[in-house]
């Protein structure tokens, strides 16, 4: 059984509603990218996902042994998230907090797990360094190893790129790609830079107002859906996760979705 099975799910965002027959399914080890216009639902499917918000229709259902609060999740940063007053390690930490009891002190296990993850993103360096006087980039590492913490099975990522230049994408598209290929997690990643999710995804869910795709990036990229929108966009060399900078029809795009 997979992961995630949604089924003809109806999304609403405040009385409007965004989408009317959803289907799409992800297979454990998939690396799967939800790209789409604003305003067709894609904040919404991650609520619901998360189980923040329950469909409004239609079936959402979680196998193979995967659970809610195994879902390690990197949302997108607000002003607020990125002055939080702790340290790195604390940050890190918190991440325990998803599948733990309630009790006052971390364990030695957790301690060490969270301790992995900062080995592993190249930020034991910053342990004890203030969260909000770090860079972009070293904060979405450090949100990266919290969410690590949480799970051994998901990652669940809304818009990890945003604000963040060509070099710092690039590093943080092989971080996950290592993360996807080494350990084995599966990744799903909602994004706008289209271009990217095909060269790196296995899989792409387009969330349209008006139509949907789900399959593979090759079938995609010959769907009339897929071929539309990638048509739209003025066509640079390379992505943003590998050097490219964001179009002025995707900077139009950063207004909040739905």
């Amino acid at each position: 059984m997979a992961y995630i099975t949604c089924e003809h799910l109806m999304l609403r965002y405040e009385s409007l509603i965004v989408q009317k027959d959803l289907s799409f399914t992800v297979e454990q080890g998939d690396y799967l990218c939800i790209v789409g216009e604003n305003g067709s639902g894609k904040s919404t499917l991650m609520k619901c996902l998360l189980g923040l918000k329950a469909a409004d229709g239609g079936t959402m259902q979680f196998g193979d042994g995967l659970k809610r609060n195994e879902i390690g999740y990197l949302p997108q940063q607000s002003m607020i998230q990125r002055s939080f007053p702790a340290s790195v390690r604390e940050v890190v930490l918190s991440g325990c907090l998803n599948g733990r009891a309630i009790h006052p002190f971390y364990t030695k296990e957790e301690k060490a797990r969270a301790a992995e993850q900062m080995e592993c993103l190249n930020i034991t360096q910053l342990a004890d360094r203030c969260y909000r006087e770090l860079s972009g980039g070293q904060q979405q590492r450090v949100l990266l190893a919290r969410a690590l913490c949480a799970t051994k099975k998901l990652l669940l990522l809304d818009e990890p790129l945003t604000g963040l230049d060509p070099l710092v994408a690039t590093e943080l598209y092989s971080i996950l790609q290592h993360i996807h290929d080494s350990h084995g997690i599966t990744v799903i990643m909602v994004t706008h830079d289209v271009e990217c999710a095909v060269r790196h995804a296995k899989t792409i869910l387009h969330i349209g107002k008006n139509e949907s795709f789900f399959g593979s990036c090759a079938e995609y990229e010959k769907s009339a859906v897929g071929q539309r929108f990638l048509g739209d966009s003025i066509q640079p060399e390379e992505c943003a996760g590998c050097a490219h900078t964001h179009t002025q029809s995707e900077d139009e795009e950063g207004r909040s979705d739905a």
